[in-house]
């Protein structure tokens, strides 16, 4: 998302930041997942409703008469705030509003003291799936139905999770959008971290780094990035030694695996010099 959809969701998020005292925030974020399934099924819908040329109180009209019968007032309002609001791309829309159903249940977890506990929670069940390529597979298998998923779901997290945490996983399963599983949780991870204003750095290690060692490098790269930095960690033998580092779409590569896959690619590189 970039430019102005970027700017008016942004102003949406804020909008949906002073609610934050509000009551019913897992219903509102279960309703607003409601409208984004139907706006993702129905390119036409979604393509007026973001249609610059049509005067936005016409669109926020349209939108009400849509999902007045099946939302709540604060998600009616809601979803009429964003229909109104200027989005690059129809796809914009509905990413506006999807993240703003995830933005509500991370608020209520929050205000509840959960924050911290689903973002780890969020970040242990993607380890899950990398470790259990049979799970992975069946709750990416478009064959499956959703109502399978879910069950599949409850069964893996009911009482192991926070409530938000299973919320936000099963949407991520069921309705991942084009995206795989794994984007989709990480997607709801940077939200989770942006509701601290901080970034989230991936961090693979070849050991399990110590406490004091992890202080120190979320120290360097909040030093280096200017903003507070949490580490999510991941020992990969493979890696030989050294870290690698991912922070959203960048890489810091400092392993010993990628300084000889170097050293491999410039010595297979050179020039050949025949004996005579």
């Amino acid at each position: 998302m970039q430019g102005v959809s970027r700017a008016s969701l942004e102003a949406q998020r804020e909008s949906l930041r002073r609610r934050s005292a509000d009551a019913g925030l897992l219903e509102l974020s279960d309703e607003l997942y409601a409208v984004t399934g139907v706006l993702a099924a129905n390119y036409g819908l979604r393509r007026s409703l973001s249609d610059p040329s049509v005067d936005a109180g016409a669109k926020a009209n349209a939108a009400a008469m849509l999902f007045r019968d099946r939302v709540s007032d604060a998600a009616l309002e809601v979803t009429r705030q964003v229909v109104r609001a200027h989005w690059s791309q129809p796809r914009d829309l509905v990413d506006a509003i999807e993240t703003l159903a995830a933005d509500a249940a991370l608020i209520a977890a929050e205000a509840a003291g959960q924050l911290d506990e689903v973002e780890d929670e969020l970040f242990r069940f993607s380890r899950i799936l990398s470790g259990e390529p049979r799970l992975r597979a069946a709750l990416a298998d478009i064959g499956l139905p959703a109502e399978a998923k879910r069950e599949l779901l409850d069964r893996l997290l009911t009482g192991k999770t926070a409530d938000v945490t299973r919320k936000l996983l099963v949407q991520a399963v069921v309705a991942p959008r084009g995206r795989t599983i794994e984007r989709a949780i990480a997607d709801l991870s940077a939200l989770a971290a942006s509701r601290r204003d901080r970034l989230i750095a991936r961090v693979t290690s070849a050991s399990e780094l110590s406490a004091d060692e992890q202080t120190k490098i979320a120290a360097a790269l909040a030093t280096a990035l200017g903003n507070e930095v949490y580490l999510q960690v991941v020992v990969d033998p493979e890696l030989i030694g050294g870290l690698s580092v991912r922070i959203g779409d960048e890489v810091i590569d400092a392993s010993v695996a990628r300084q000889l896959d170097e050293a491999r690619r410039r010595l297979t590189g050179r020039t050949t010099v025949r004996r005579t």
